[in-house]
């Protein structure tokens, strides 16, 4: 969770942000922007606009870099190009500029001898983080750097605060030490570090993915509604907000699925939506309050078809995303190859408990009594069924690093799926685990009204003693189950945890742009 930050601790930071400075800026924050607006001030004296409106460029650094890898060193060209970018460093007094734009680095080489007088005047009035374009031919230097030799620089935007460098010994390179300015001020994160761009242009890649698999299989993409009168469709605190001209509080949506089953019995036999829920819960390594969220419904279906396609669309998106369905995560190799293992919740827990709850699914007591036995801590208000979750949470869960489909879940943690067609007090549900952590969940749906109804007035019970994380009384939903969905297989997949995966993140929080955070 964000840590509160003390005073003592912000005036650390800020010290900590200082000595990351160049040697020249090593003064406050405030002086240092008080000299970049007095060279901002001498800028427009030059006659230059320092905040223009457009500029064409002809070329990206790496397109410079393809198109001539095989220039040879000291060789020059007649070629012209126009580049464009953000200055991260500069050498021999601005003889050589590093130029990044989103593809790359590419070289800068000013001659000031054969320079006009109005671009050497406004060299030693640029700065680190400026965005400058040049146009200028292409060349490689002697050391074998690829180069625009300069003839025209043009200011696009004045930087008025410096980029922070990290110092190791007498070494110094752009970058932050501090996670939380990191996660604060992405877009500092985004110019001094490569990875988290890459890891978003990575999540931009696997999404695009999950919706061209989805679309090629007939699947439509639907928009449901994000305020919502009651927010159902999984057991989580809801986000609260008012809309004055109604007069009524309304609620961010914890998931899509309760409208997406609407839609099915509608007539769409394939729909799906990926997009952002709310959950007003707790914040760690693996949850954000918001987080992007597949669900998709398919009519004449069932959870081992479910299975079948999460397996097949995972696979997928891997090889597409990095390559291989051997991807490392954190030091674990992961197989995503061999095909998955299904296995019931009840068979996991005696697997690794070696108690064995398959005889006692409707005796409480013996369930609570197999439970304390094992030391696993639980509470006589705990239905049976949580009873067992809390004991594959406690003792299973985190064992199960290569992809296991966990499959039948107790019925009272289930509201929203159908009971198994063969073993009582369960329920056809799965739930995918990889590196120990859910990934999916999916359910042969709930079709019958009258069942939903009892249990969904269960819920509401429980959610009127006190429980803020119980099912609503969806009552139009039920009013449309009793026009009739046909048998329908549905999954929901945490995104944000699977490109965690994909691009060997640590935190959620480094695979989501903005995450939310507890303001200083």
């Amino acid at each position: 969770m964000a840590r509160l930050i003390a005073p003592l601790v912000i005036f650390k930071e800020i010290l900590d942000m200082t000595t990351q400075l160049p040697p020249s800026e090593t003064e406050s924050p405030s002086r240092i922007k008080e000299q970049r607006l007095q060279k901002l001030e001498k800028i427009k004296n030059l006659g230059i606009e320092p905040y223009p409106y457009k500029f064409n460029r002809t070329h990206k650094a790496h397109e410079l870099q393809d198109k001539y890898k095989d220039l040879s060193n000291g060789q020059e060209t007649n070629d012209q190009v126009i580049v464009s970018g953000r200055v991260h460093n500069e050498r021999n007094d601005w003889v050589f500029i590093d130029l990044y734009d989103d593809s790359g680095k590419i070289q800068l080489y000013c001659d000031k001898e054969k320079l006009d007088k109005k671009i050497t005047d406004l060299l030693p009035l640029l700065d680190k983080g400026d965005h400058i374009g040049a146009t200028g031919i292409v060349r490689r230097t002697p050391r074998g750097e690829l180069s625009v030799k300069v003839s025209e620089i043009t200011l696009l935007s004045k930087s008025l605060l410096p980029l922070p460098e990290i110092i190791e010994g007498k070494r110094r390179h752009l970058g932050i030490h501090d996670i939380e300015i990191r996660y604060r001020q992405r877009y500092l994160d985004l110019i001094v570090n490569p990875t988290p761009k890459e890891t978003l242009k990575k999540r931009a890649k696997i999404i695009s993915g999950i919706r061209n698999y989805l679309d090629n299989k007939g699947f439509i993409e639907i928009d449901t509604p994000v305020l919502q009168v009651e927010a159902g469709g999984a057991e989580a605190r809801p986000f609260v907000t008012h809309h004055n001209a109604l007069g009524i509080d309304l609620y961010l949506r914890i998931a899509t699925e309760l409208h997406l089953k609407r839609l099915v019995v509608g007539g769409f036999e394939k729909v799906y939506e990926l997009g952002r829920v709310f959950r007003n819960e707790g914040i760690s390594t693996k949850h954000n309050p918001e987080f992007t969220s597949l669900e998709l419904y398919q009519a004449y279906v069932d959870y081992n078809d479910m299975m079948d396609l999460t397996e097949d669309l995972t696979k997928s998106i891997c090889l597409d995303a990095i390559g291989t369905l051997h991807p490392e995560y954190q030091g674990k190799n992961l197989d995503l190859e061999t095909p998955w293992r299904r296995v019931s919740m009840i068979d996991l827990i005696k697997e690794y408990t070696k108690v064995d709850f398959s005889n006692c699914l409707e005796d409480k007591q013996s369930v609570y009594t197999l439970a304390k036995q094992i030391g696993v801590k639980v509470d006589e208000s705990f239905s049976l069924g949580e009873i067992i979750t809390e004991v594959f949470e406690e003792r299973v869960e985190s064992k199960l690093i290569q992809p296991t489909f966990v499959m039948d879940y107790p019925l009272e943690i289930s509201p929203l799926a159908k009971k198994h067609r063969s073993k009582k007090s369960l329920v056809e549900r799965f739930e995918l685990y990889i590196n120990g952590w859910e990934i999916a969940n999916s359910f042969s749906e709930l079709t019958d009204p009258l069942d939903q109804r009892n249990r969904l007035e269960e819920q509401a019970k429980k959610k009127a003693a006190g429980d803020h994380e119980a099912h609503p009384l969806d009552i139009d939903f039920i009013t449309a189950l009793e026009y009739g969905l046909p048998p329908t297989g549905g999954l929901g997949i945490g995104i944000d945890r699977l490109i965690m995966l994909l691009t060997n993140s640590a935190s959620i929080r480094d695979v989501i742009a903005f995450p939310t955070m507890k303001p200083i």
